[in-house]
């Protein structure tokens, strides 16, 4: 996706001139747009091989998300953005399908900033994504990136809204993050549930960052390869955080049952990686787990009244 990569690359070099933690800092109030499309056969069904979703039914849950964040990137790399996009953290995302959606649907989406709120290792943003068919609102997320830097009140987060460590799934990149207008997020990230029994092992190959970058457009060099993650921080390159998120998601079961997805993110996941899917006998409460049960990510699903997930 050209228009990714140029916003990748503006945002590296308009990162060193914006300070974080301004007092006076206030959100672009623009709304860009995407107008409605049909969605590309070949891009959807790559994207749900890897991510491991069904071929038919519905359009998978996170795709949107995929759609959109080239006019993610594009708001969050332009001047009026207050926030440096090198090194934002993505902490979390809620995502609501107010019904499902056929592949064969055009979409029109829609990304804006909604708030701006200091958080107890910096500022987070949370960032909101709109998709609408013939103006219905069918689907929505948001998604809360921090921006870490010495924070000059205690305000924050309560305790259980865990930040994730220094090494984070999306680091350097805003598929990772009022001074400005409104309250603070109003999702809180989804405590580790603990004890969660495994579904599945998954083995990740070295190059799932690569693989999954030409299917979702987002080629942040901590996924390619071990020698442009450690110019960042990493030993490895690491898996996409929003791959993890899609990869528990598929294993949820039937998508038009569920009302709300909300994940966490906790730690990367250092590729190669064997990494083990928990869940609940209802698939509700979701963990992804790696060497010696350290929690990678946690998350909840919400579905329509009566009926389970597919344990």
């Amino acid at each position: 996706m050209t228009s990714l990569t140029a916003s990748l690359a503006r945002g590296a070099l308009t990162s060193p001139f914006k300070r974080a933690g301004r007092p006076d800092a206030t959100l672009p109030p623009d709304r860009l747009t995407r107008p409605a499309a049909p969605v590309a056969p070949g891009p959807l069904a790559a994207y749900g091989r890897i991510c491991g979703f069904t071929e038919s039914g519905p359009l998978p849950l996170t795709y949107p998300h995929v759609l959109a964040f080239p006019l993610t990137m594009r708001l969050m790399t332009g001047p009026a953005f207050p926030l440096p996009v090198l090194g934002l953290i993505h902490t979390w995302i809620e995502i609501t399908p107010h019904r499902a959606v056929t592949s064969a649907e055009r979409l029109e989406l829609t990304v804006y900033a909604e708030t701006l709120t200091p958080h107890r290792r910096g500022t987070e943003v949370t960032m909101a994504t709109e998709a609408r068919v013939g103006g219905e609102l069918v689907w929505g997320s948001r998604s809360g990136y921090l921006s870490r830097h010495r924070q000059a009140t205690p305000d924050g987060p309560a305790p259980d809204e865990k930040t994730p460590d220094r090494a984070t799934p999306d680091r350097a990149t805003p598929e990772r993050a009022t001074a400005a207008r409104g309250a603070g997020p109003a999702t809180a990230v989804p405590p580790a549930a603990g004890g969660l029994p495994a579904r599945a092992e998954w083995r990740l190959p070295g190059d799932l960052g690569r693989r999954y970058g030409a299917v979702s457009g987002d080629r942040n060099p901590i996924h390619l390869h071990p020698l442009t993650a450690r110019l960042f921080g990493f030993p490895r390159a690491i898996a996409h955080g929003m791959w993890t998120v899609a990869r528990c998601v598929a294993e949820a079961g039937d998508p038009s049952s569920i009302r709300s997805v909300r994940a966490g993110f906790r730690a990367p996941v250092l590729l190669p990686a064997t990494v083990t899917y928990t869940a609940d006998a209802t698939g509700n409460a979701f963990e992804l787990r790696g060497a010696k049960g350290r929690v990678h990510l946690v998350g909840t699903v919400t579905r329509q009244a009566g009926v389970s997930g597919p344990g």
